[in-house]
């Protein structure tokens, strides 16, 4: 298949993973994750890389550059590259998310079952050139 095509509300409420990556192009990557109450994506700063997210499925706060934003379903985010960013779960639901990577940030098709696996295997899992096609 040439490209991605699914129904990414349904690939992303599905999701059990803290991180899945969907597809990864040569300019962005499609990525899914799952946050237990509580838990946060990890404070974070991509100097050369913009990020979307768009929240399906719970609440919780985007923290840009300093700046709380709380989110809840149907919201979407832009980190422009350089900005300190996180996503935390403040809810008492699992937050589901989708985000876009522009350009990719972990290998192709990196699975990372809970936040714990994502920092063992941050150094390993950078993305490496390859693509999904």
């Amino acid at each position: 298949m040439k490209g991605y095509c699914a129904n990414i509300e349904q690939r992303t409420v599905e999701n059990e993973d803290f991180r899945r990556v969907l597809f990864t192009g040569r300019h962005l990557q499609l990525v899914v994750m799952t946050l237990p109450p509580g838990c946060d994506i990890g404070e974070e700063v991509h100097p050369d890389r913009d990020q979307f997210f768009r929240i399906e499925e719970g609440r919780g706060v985007v923290e840009i550059d300093g700046v709380p934003n709380s989110v809840e379903p149907d919201f979407a985010v832009v980190v422009p590259a350089g900005a300190r960013h996180n996503v935390r779960n403040n809810g008492t639901d699992p937050l589901r998310l989708y985000t876009i990577y522009a350009p990719p940030e972990h290998k192709d098709g990196i699975v990372h079952r809970t936040k714990e696996d994502a920092r063992a295997r941050h150094d390993a899992d950078e993305w490496n050139g390859e693509t999904t096609e």
